[in-house]
């Protein structure tokens, strides 16, 4: 059997970026590498397990013995463990056993730098070269374009698994989704789709958020080339892809990173910063530098290597706070005596410099919920440096104010226009997420009050109301067309319910919103900058109407919203015009296609007569639980 022979991929400059925890590109150096050495074909090994007293490869090709081929450790302290194995290469299983110097402690671990893993519940690491070559230059040459914060932004969330399966339950594959899910997302309009994670993870009831392989596209749906396909098929069709990723918490499982070495090597030691009580996962230690410089190059790694244009990072309000769902004398302050995680917003800070720094044209979005302040500001200015925040508060008041009955709505008006009082104080991303159709939230349509129609309308208002609000939109799958049921991550969305008029008719609607927020720079051109919004009336509580308007660089492209929140038409209802021109509906809620009665503004007459404190007016019917977008 071939021993290991000695061998490096790192430079002396290498290990001094890696130890001050500045080296970003790690994957080029540690995990598995397939190369040739001296004219013979093998794969070079590298782990970092600094507490250990002795580290192995153990596969197949070595009956999973732990003496056949032991890594030898750098001499430089660095606690890197490398070595070079001849005639091993593609496709060959294994894993790293390492015995802890602290004990007699044994454990056999995934790599975490591996680029594939076995199909779960098995868990090893797999040697995997990814070669591939891409066929979206036109994207990636214009993507600063596409995926600029002034341009329109309509994002699909999907959870691969569940989006739709075969007539067997069996999942589809990267392959089938690069037909199947890309020709959707196009023919619906969305600018982008958002996978829920793909990183390899061990337990389906996750979703996808306990993350053990970090490098590694999950091999429940296919290869890595073959991911890379679906990547570039949503690329050819000018649809940008954003992944979810999680840097805030990862699964105890024994072959993961939890435990490595014998010792806390990539959590921190102390539980009430190292443990989290609400997913009974283990946390980052975000103080040591060569967890950052893991963390900061995963994140690199899928922009490069997978040509990806954006990733939301998952719970980054667990990160921000040390006593984040934790009581008193569960945590302990910070040096200032506050309950900032200084070290996790340092990484925060490093990590979005360093994406922007070296990729033109791509986005980082924090699921942030709380009033922090300056998450989408710049770095330099003392802001977390994301380019966009999920509108939380805003989604769970909208949400609130649409489950009541209409009669009601008048009483809390407040509750639907108070977000516009911090509208622009960040970036905002407006979400409907998986989070919000699970655990008995009900799905979307059926949170929606009244009879089955109003169902539909008030479904079909509360997408018009999001789609024309400041801010980007994130929409998650079925949502689009009235799914019923709760999100079930073991099957398929209910296709079988657009066949209904009400379902095709939201669907239709939605597609409609696409169209018009990508061919309507008043909606996309200042969504974050309060120049792009004026009230024109806000203060109508007993008929549960809103009347804005919505501006983008050119005001002959302003366009006049008005939502009517009761099963009530308001008719020849009055609204004040900013200047004088002929006014048009570009959009109507209640049309017959989307489901609804038809009332429709065919003219519409501009008067002289004051009103709204505006010189000039209009009259138009806002039909029962409509919107009505005007130009």
């Amino acid at each position: 059997m071939s021993k290991i022979i000695s061998h490096s991929l790192f430079t002396d400059f290498d290990i001094d970026l890696f130890k001050g925890g500045k080296h970003y590109r790690l994957y080029n150096k540690l995990g598995s590498h397939p190369i040739e050495l001296e004219g013979q074909q093998g794969t070079y090994f590298a782990v970092w397990a600094p507490s250990a007293k002795s580290v192995s490869v153990v596969g197949d090709f070595n009956f999973w013995n732990e003496n056949e081929h032991k890594l030898n450790v750098r001499w430089d302290s660095s606690g890197i463990w490398e070595g070079f194995i001849p005639n091993i290469g593609q496709g060959e299983k294994y894993k790293y056993k390492i015995q802890s110097h602290n004990s007699d402690i044994w454990t056999e671990k995934a790599d975490p730098f591996a680029r594939l893993c076995e199909h779960p519940p098995k868990t090893a690491s797999v040697i995997w070269s990814a070669d591939y070559e891409w066929k979206d230059g036109d994207w990636m040459g214009y993507r600063k374009e596409k995926n600029g914060l002034d341009r329109p932004y309509s994002v699909y969330e999907v959870h691969l698994g569940s989006w739709k399966r075969d007539e067997d339950n069996n999942f589809l594959s990267y392959k089938q989704l690069a037909k199947d899910l890309v020709s959707y997302v196009k023919e619906m309009g969305y600018t982008h789709v958002e996978f829920m994670p793909v990183m390899e993870y061990p337990y389906d009831p996750s979703w996808g958020y306990q993350l053990t392989g970090y490098f590694a596209p999950t091999s429940r749906f296919g290869t890595p080339e073959e991911f890379k396909l679906l990547v570039d098929a949503f690329h050819q069709n000018d649809i940008g892809v954003i992944l979810d990723w999680v840097p805030s918490h990862f699964p105890e499982d024994a072959h993961g990173l939890g435990f490595f070495d014998g010792s806390h090597l990539y959590e921190h030691p102390d539980r009430r910063k190292g443990y989290h009580p609400d997913w009974k996962s283990l946390i980052f230690n975000y103080g040591r530098n060569e967890v950052r410089a893991f963390l900061i190059s995963n994140a690199l790694f899928w922009l490069e290597q997978y040509h990806v244009d954006g990733l939301r990072v998952d719970a980054v309000a667990s990160m921000l706070y040390l006593d984040y769902s934790r009581e008193d004398g569960e945590w302990e302050p910070n040096m200032y005596g506050n309950n900032e995680h200084l070290e996790a917003i340092s990484f925060i800070r490093e990590l979005n410099r360093e994406v922007y720094a070296s990729f033109d044209g791509v986005q980082t979005i924090a699921e942030e919920s709380t009033a922090f302040k300056g998450v989408s500001k710049p770095v330099d200015l003392g802001g977390l440096g994301f380019g966009m925040k999920w509108m939380m508060g805003w989604m769970h008041d909208t949400l609130e104010y649409f489950k009541k009955e209409s009669v009601y709505r008048k009483h809390h008006q407040n509750d639907i226009t108070f977000s516009m009082t911090y509208a622009f104080t960040e970036n905002f991303m407006l979400p409907f997420s998986h989070d919000e159709v699970v655990y008995g939230k009900q799905s979307l349509i059926y949170r929606m009050p009244g009879d089955e129609w109003q169902r539909f309308a008030n479904l079909r208002l509360l997408f018009g109301y999001m789609f024309t609000h400041p801010g980007t939109k994130l929409m998650f799958m079925g949502g689009e067309f009235g799914q019923t049921a709760e999100w079930n991550f073991q099957q398929s969305l209910d296709w079988h319910l657009l066949q209904y008029g009400g379902h095709a008719g939201v669907q239709q609607f939605v597609k409609d919103l696409n169209k018009l927020y990508r061919n309507a720079p008043a909606l996309y051109e200042k969504q974050f900058s309060g120049e792009g919004f004026q009230w024109i009336d806000y203060g109508d509580h007993e008929n549960s109407v809103l009347i804005y308007m919505r501006k983008g660089h050119d005001e002959k492209n302003d366009m006049i919203v008005a939502c009517n929140f009761t099963p009530v038409p308001r008719e020849k209802y009055r609204i004040g015009i900013p200047k004088k021109g002929r006014i048009v509906e570009v959009l109507n809620s209640d049309a017959k296609e989307y489901g609804g009665s038809g009332h429709l503004n065919t003219i519409i007459k501009s008067s002289t007569k004051a009103w709204h404190g505006h010189k000039k007016s209009v009259e138009i019917t806002i039909p029962s639980l409509g919107i009505v977008i005007l130009k």
